[in-house]
């Protein structure tokens, strides 16, 4: 009798939603997951100052790119680095939501997750950046500087413009992903664990960024838009995981519910 009460009890709860607390067992994800978001802020908002700063690469001309990565290599190596090494603490960070999200909505907080963190191995796996922002730049760069005659730095420039060429295609791909990977993981967040502030936020995140990422080239400066976005949902989330690392364990209702109810 005890234990079909708490049954019925503990089913009552779950489909009244108010099983709103993230599972504590992830409590050290949660806390990586917050050193991981304060870095994604980081290796995004370095390049945004650098880019209203100094002098950034052409978006096209391989021997024009080539000549600049020469002249401004400490720079171009920072955006690269930014921009490529995002993936690593971006992908924690969407593993950290799945935890915390899991509980309150199975299927979007699965896709959110899974979605987000391969749009963030491909990146890694393609060396995901603007076009211009390429490893195999820095060496055709070096190979470009030590060539001896016109011919050599024709062929190399061709080179490059081919290079960027092949890798503009991925990068509007991964982005794509990334943007929805965000949209998704943020509609369970409507139902609990994070503010709805945040869940909107994460949802106007990923509309923008899917609208944005294949217009990249053409917005220009619009794009910013989508930047400032980007971080600041990194924040939020960093901000509702950190409280979740720091807090102390908490028994959810339904627990409380079946305990009463086998007590009874």
């Amino acid at each position: 009798m005890a234990a079909s009460t708490a049954e019925r009890l503990s089913g009552e709860v779950l489909r009244e939603g108010a099983d709103l607390n993230a599972d504590p067992s992830w409590r050290n994800l949660y806390r990586i997951g917050v050193v991981s978001a304060g870095l994604s802020v980081l290796l995004i908002i370095v390049p945004i100052v650098l880019v209203f700063t100094v002098p950034q690469p052409p978006f096209a001309g391989g021997a024009e790119v080539l000549r600049y990565i020469a002249s401004n290599k400490p720079v171009y190596l920072i955006e690269f680095v930014s921009f490529v090494g995002l993936g690593l603490p971006a992908l924690v960070v969407f593993l950290a939501l799945y935890a915390a999200l899991k509980h309150l909505d199975k299927s979007f907080t699965a896709l959110g997750a899974m979605i987000g963190i391969a749009s963030e191995i491909m990146a890694l796996a393609y060396n995901s950046s603007p076009p211009s922002l390429n490893g195999g730049l820095l060496y055709l760069s070096d190979q470009y500087t030590a060539a001896a005659t016109d011919a050599q730095r024709a062929s190399l420039a061709s080179a490059a413009e081919s290079l960027m060429a092949v890798s503009n295609t991925p990068v509007n791909a991964i982005g794509i992903l990334t943007a929805l990977g965000i949209l998704l993981i943020s509609l369970p967040m409507l139902r609990g664990v994070f503010s709805r502030g945040v869940a909107y936020l994460g949802i106007a995140t990923g509309v923008v960024g899917i609208v944005c990422e294949p217009l990249r080239d053409l917005i220009g400066p619009a794009y910013f838009v989508y930047g400032l976005l980007l971080p600041a949902w990194f924040i939020a989330v960093g901000w509702k995981l950190y409280r979740l690392g720091s807090s102390s364990p908490q028994v959810s209702i339904v627990g409380r519910t079946v305990a009463v109810a086998g007590q009874s």
